[in-house]
């Protein structure tokens, strides 16, 4: 059973940087897609960014590219994602989810059959 726990997340500033963290159980990053998803109050949850089990990575244009960075250690078995500039409209539970391998990861939500119960990230001043 594959177990995927976030973290990182706060109250920032507009303006701020964030890195949120997905530690991972139950297999490696090796044989797993990972992705991570953002839901605003009211909205259906969005892809962010994804990266694949060889470490090749997709980022949404439309949440904001150049703002995502994703990143992995197989080492400690965790992906992160970096937001930079963050701007109150990226207020948000930032959840991720895990799937064996599809070769290519995506960004649709319903390709992921596991998921962590998300963390919240509020930009105010």
């Amino acid at each position: 059973q594959l177990q995927l726990v976030e973290s990182g997340g706060g109250l920032v500033r507009p303006g701020g940087s964030l890195r949120l963290s997905c530690a991972v159980s139950g297999s490696t990053l090796d044989y797993l897609d990972i992705g991570w998803f953002r839901q605003a109050p009211g909205k259906e949850r969005e892809g962010v960014s994804c990266i694949d089990s060889r470490g090749s990575t997709m980022v949404s244009v439309d949440s904001g590219n150049g703002r995502f960075t994703i990143s992995r250690d197989n080492a400690k078995n965790t992906v992160y994602l970096r937001i930079d500039s963050l701007s109150p409209e990226y207020t948000a539970g930032y959840y991720c989810g895990g799937r064996s391998t599809g070769g290519v990861c995506s960004l649709e939500s319903s390709r992921y059959d596991y998921w962590g119960r998300g963390t919240e990230v509020t930009v105010s001043s």
